[in-house]
């Protein structure tokens, strides 16, 4: 049971996942339906922090390199041309709801990005991310508890 909430929690802190990973893994692993929201939840909020300071401080450093700096740049053009119109025309909300959409390229690690590009206050794009998150994980988690009851 804690190895099945630590992997839930690994997943849901993963680029290659987030909770929308996190989440459906424990519930089909049986872990109690409101442990696996608040601890895929939390770990996924724990990503912001840990990508602005990656972006403020390492990135700065590894820029230096050209192989870094070219893969650096068209992740940063992605980010930019995938929630640059929502960002730009609705702002904090815009950044909300391109981190709600509970699809592929979106979520904490590209709203990060795009809060980091676009020079979005820290805490704004904090509070912006959380709330993405949260809605994203009720999201995926209400769907995967309606799915395994047979009822989605």
């Amino acid at each position: 049971m804690l190895k099945d909430i630590l992997i839930a929690a690994l997943w849901s802190i993963s680029p290659l996942g987030e909770a929308k990973v996190g989440i459906p893994y424990g519930l089909l692993q049986g872990v109690n339906i409101y442990v696996v929201f608040v601890v895929c939840f939390l770990a996924n909020v724990m990503v912001f922090p840990i990508m602005m300071f990656f972006l403020n401080t390492v990135n700065r450093y590894l820029l230096r390199w050209h192989f870094y700096k070219r893969n650096a740049l068209f992740v940063a053009r992605r980010a930019k041309s995938g929630s640059g119109d929502q960002i730009k025309k609705y702002g904090f909300f815009g950044l909300i709801f391109f981190v709600m959409l509970p699809v592929p390229g979106t979520g904490v690690y590209a709203g990060s990005i795009a809060s980091y590009l676009f020079k979005i206050e820290r805490k704004k794009a904090f509070l912006a991310n959380t709330i993405g998150i949260f809605l994203s994980s009720l999201i995926v988690w209400a769907t995967t508890l309606l799915t395994m009851k047979g009822m989605a």
